[in-house]
């Protein structure tokens, strides 16, 4: 199937991006024949939104601040058969975009990954946003044990099946760690392709705030980490604390045993109750890994509820429609 009988949508979240929204639009536009471009303006106080409509783009608006809060609206509302999703600064290749199609197409793959690759002058990222950035990706590597790369990268491209099956509950630009571990845990077929990134515009500021965001995305992989892998999660502080227990109760176990006596009651207690939570954390661990079982398996009815998108056949869409549409279908 020809990605022009596709019906292709790239999504570009906006907040004061009047500087470079227009070029990003019309790259996208002449890279991809029949392409619908939503510019989703969240907030801005600049001229965005006209400079997308002009730049002939759809403009759509997201009042609840957050790029993550953008893509959960943006997904819900757009129906097509391949997802693009790029930032509005400008900063990415869009020339990028039909290689990345075609290679969910090819595959057929439900997430392609852009990697980025800066360009010769070395400054597109922000001081200490790469160090972060490959800090992160081991921890999430880690945490899932698969290899991860650029996983806070904004230009993707996705399935329908992989965008009505992802729950999007993060709000801001923890967005991306999601999308990542969304493909992680449902074992999706995806890959990664390399794509220039470049330095914004002149005029154009980044929003995204190098400790604050990072805070916030290292707290959402733990909190994935403890949703995810449960036992590893509570089983670590169970365990911990069952060692805790052993060190204190056995120098009273010894003590007892050669003189009849317990003479540190406050350290056996403590001792005993560090046990029952070492105990607890461990169950706690386990019934909540079944709990993940099931959520994984829902997830996984979900997606599967939808065809996959393959350059060698049609296939219909999700809602048993014909996908030969066109771009200017939706």
């Amino acid at each position: 199937m020809d990605s022009t009988e596709l019906r292709i949508a790239a999504v570009v979240p906006c907040h004061n991006e009047e500087a470079s929204v227009a070029k990003v639009v019309a790259d996208l536009l002449a890279a991809v024949p029949g392409i619908v471009v939503y510019v989703y303006d969240n907030l801005s106080t600049d001229k965005t939104a006209e400079r997308a409509r002009e730049a002939g783009a759809i403009v759509r608006h997201e009042y609840t601040k957050g790029k993550g809060n953008v893509v959960r609206r943006a997904f819900a509302d757009i129906e097509a058969d391949v997802y693009l999703m790029i930032d509005g600064d400008d900063t990415y290749e869009a020339s990028a975009a039909p290689l990345m199609i075609k290679t969910l197409l090819d595959g057929p793959y439900d997430h392609v990954l852009g990697v980025r690759r800066q360009d010769e002058s070395g400054s597109a990222y922000r001081a200490g946003h790469e160090t972060g950035n490959k800090v992160l990706n081991g921890v999430v590597g880690k945490v899932f044990g698969e290899n991860v790369e650029d996983m806070l990268s904004g230009f993707r491209v996705f399935s329908r099946r992989f965008v009505k099956s992802f729950p999007a509950v993060s709000r801001e630009f923890e967005i991306e760690t999601e999308l990542t571990v969304h493909s992680l845990h449902l074992r999706v077929p995806r890959t990664a392709v390399p794509v220039g990134f470049r330095d914004r515009p002149a005029g154009s500021e980044s929003k995204l705030r190098t400790y604050h965001d990072g805070f916030k995305i290292l707290a959402l992989i733990i909190g994935l980490a403890r949703h995810e892998r449960p036992v590893a999660f509570y089983g670590l502080f169970g365990t911990l604390s069952w060692l805790v227990s052993i060190i204190l109760s056995v120098p009273i176990v010894v003590e007892f045993y050669n003189t009849g006596e317990v003479p540190r009651f406050p350290t056996l207690f403590l001792a005993f109750t560090l046990l029952l939570l070492g105990s607890l954390a461990w169950t706690a661990g386990l019934i909540l890994d079944g709990i993940r079982r099931s959520r994984h398996e829902a997830a996984r009815l979900v997606y599967l509820r939808y065809s996959a998108v393959s350059a060698d056949e049609h296939q219909p869409n999700g809602n048993g429609g014909d996908a030969r549409t066109g771009g200017a279908g939706l």
